[in-house]
């Protein structure tokens, strides 16, 4: 990634906060946490009702009063993937009856992804790594245990 050098004057309270978290978070610094604190701010403006929440997996987007957006869009995936004859008010309506999420969530989750693929596919195709992970790792269980 490209970056570009801008000067930025902080409140001295905000500063110090600044300072305070790069302390706590080792390999962080003032440029990069600020750049990625604009970066989501800037987002969440653009995507009402989307939020960032850190985890095991890193930084990731968040429907507010929700779940993780990877989630509800490999919900779409896996559900037009076996209905693919649905229209898309069915495949929506029929996402949120089996997920529990809302449409206006789902609406949030589908718009998020369609301005930032990339992110939401990786971490799609990261949990499915893990499960499949996961999934191996219990098969190699059972046949130990079960012989």
């Amino acid at each position: 990634m490209v970056t570009t050098p801008t000067s930025i004057r902080f409140d001295a309270a905000v500063s110090a906060r600044l300072s305070s978290y790069v302390a706590r978070h080792p390999g962080t610094t003032k440029s990069s946490v600020a750049a990625r604190y604009v970066d989501e701010g800037l987002r969440m403006e653009e995507h009402p009702g989307i939020l960032f929440r850190s985890g095991p997996t890193g930084r990731r987007a968040v429907l507010l009063g929700g779940p993780d957006v990877w989630e509800v869009v490999r919900d779409l995936k896996a559900a037009r993937l076996a209905e693919p004859k649905l229209k898309e008010s069915q495949l929506l309506t029929l996402v949120a009856d089996n997920t529990g999420v809302d449409r206006a969530q789902i609406d949030a989750a589908l718009a998020y992804w369609a301005a930032y693929p990339d992110e939401v596919d990786t971490m799609i195709g990261h949990a499915e790594d893990v499960e499949r992970e996961n999934s191996a790792a219990g098969r190699r269980t059972d046949d130990l245990l079960n012989r």
